[in-house]
Order: C-alpha cells, then sequence, then structure tokens
C-alpha cells in the first residue's frame, strides 16, 4: 500500500492569523479518513490549503502528494495531479451549462497527461454513466452549473463532478451539510461505489450521521489547529454520545 498523502507539521494562517498550528497526518492509498472538530478547529482551512485556495500562507511544514512537494503546484496543477475538492457551498456559474464546463474540466485534465481529448460519443457516454451513479437527471446537463440548484442538487452535482474526474484523493468539505435524509443517502452512495484500492478520502464533517454512510477507516478531532485524537470509526459514536469537551479538556 503506496503513501499517497504526507503531511508534516503544517502551519497555515490567514490575514495574519494562525490556523493550522502543526497538523500531522499520513494518508495511504484506499483509505478514508474523517477530520472531525468543533467550529472553528481549522477543519475547512486544512481542506482550502490542500487545494492551494491563496487566501492561505502556508508558514511551517511541507505536503508531499504522491511524492510530489504540492506546495509547489498551483490550484490548477494539484487538481491535475489527482487532488478533487467538494466545496461546502458550491457556487453558481450563470451561462455555462454543465455539459460544457465538465468537457472543458476533463479535457484539460486529459491535457495535462498529454492525451487526446475525448471524442464527443465518449464524453456523452461516460457523463451519462456518472450521472446515473449520482442519480442525477439527465436534463441537469444542459442547465447553468448550480443555478437554481437545491442543496441536495448541488451536493449531488459535486459528487457528479468527482465522478467524471476520477480523483487520487477526494475532500469531501462538510458534504452533509443542508441535506436531508435522502439527499445524504444518494451523495454518500455514489462516493463509496467510487471507492477503490488506489484512491482515498478525506470527509471533513461536523457530525456523525454522514459517517453512518461513508464508514471511516481512521478518524481525526481537530481542536485550535492541531489534531488532538486520531482513532478508529468508533470515536465518531463516542463523539455523538460525549461531544468534543472530554478530549479538549485533555488539551487544557
Amino acid at each position: 500500500m503506496a503513501t499517497l498523502l504526507d503531511i508534516k507539521n503544517l502551519h497555515a494562517q490567514i490575514n495574519g492569523k494562525e490556523i493550522l498550528k502543526g497538523i500531522n497526518l499520513t494518508i495511504q492509498e484506499g483509505e478514508v479518513h474523517a477530520v472531525m472538530g468543533p467550529n472553528g478547529a481549522g477543519k475547512s482551512t486544512l481542506s482550502a490549503v490542500l487545494s492551494g485556495n491563496p487566501n492561505y500562507e502556508v508558514t511551517e511544514g511541507s505536503i508531499t502528494f504522491m511524492g510530489q512537494n504540492f506546495l509547489e503546484l498551483s490550484p490548477e496543477e494539484r487538481s491535475w495531479a489527482g487532488l478533487f475538492l467538494s466545496f461546502q457551498y458550491p457556487i453558481e456559474i450563470p451561462g455555462v451549462t454543465i455539459a460544457n464546463f465538465m468537457k472543458t474540466a476533463i479535457n484539460e485534465h486529459r491535457k495535462a497527461k498529454g492525451l487526446e481529448p475525448l471524442k464527443a460519443a465518449e464524453y456523452l457516454k461516460m457523463m451519462r454513466e456518472k450521472m446515473a451513479l449520482v442519480e442525477m437527471d439527465p436534463a441537469f446537463a444542459s442547465r447553468g452549473v448550480n443555478v437554481g440548484f437545491s442543496g441536495g442538487e448541488k451536493k449531488r452535482n459535486e459528487i457528479f463532478q468527482m465522478a467524471m474526474l476520477a480523483p487520487k484523493l477526494a475532500i469531501l468539505d462538510e458534504t452533509d451539510s443542508g441535506l436531508d435524509v435522502d439527499a445524504l443517502r444518494i451523495v454518500a452512495s455514489g462516493v463509496n461505489k467510487m471507492k477503490s484500492s488506489e484512491t482515498s478520502s478525506i470527509v471533513i464533517t461536523h457530525y456523525q450521521r454522514l459517517l453512518d454512510y461513508i464508514v471511516p477507516d481512521f478518524i481525526h478531532v481537530l481542536y485550535k489547529g492541531r489534531i488532538i485524537k486520531s482513532a478508529g470509526k468508533e470515536l465518531a459514536l463516542e463523539v455523538e454520545e460525549r461531544g468534543y469537551d472530554w478530549l479538549i479538556r485533555n488539551e487544557i
């Protein structure tokens, strides 16, 4: 089993305020890691830093992805290398259809790998297959990206994009926020169908309920920019029952 992601002593700040204060995390191929923690713990900052968000400055530490120094790569290059980030609040892109948006993204990925663009028939077949994976109406392909979508439809579209791009590492940033049980089940089912021995996921969540559907191999609790506890999937149930206070008290 190969190491996919290796984060060592990661410190990051925004507008001069330090948010991440020494994150250490190693993810092997085929693993699902959940990151939990109270509001303001640094969960979304971690996903932003991994994806290369320019608003955050890494002040110390390293991120190695498949042997590459990730900090040297642009957000686009990180995506081409195999990283995918599902946004907590997906944005609307009026005037750009899902079909055209994804065709451009797919072909940019292929270009970065030295491959020819997908032929129209191949692309349409692939798009129909992946839409079916997340139970998405094919009519959405001709709609503007996320324009007029419900919360559940936006999240379903995010997982559809993930299925199309087939990343090595997917980061799901609070994908469960704002979803009812049916939408949560469909989104989680799509994620689970894509799981393989060569791909990994980081599931960032505030609540245990998502982890009933996407079962993690490891759970990490983040507090004040540091991982204060790592354990197996049973930790989520303990957090659900006892909250975070018992872990935080050990840090004070």
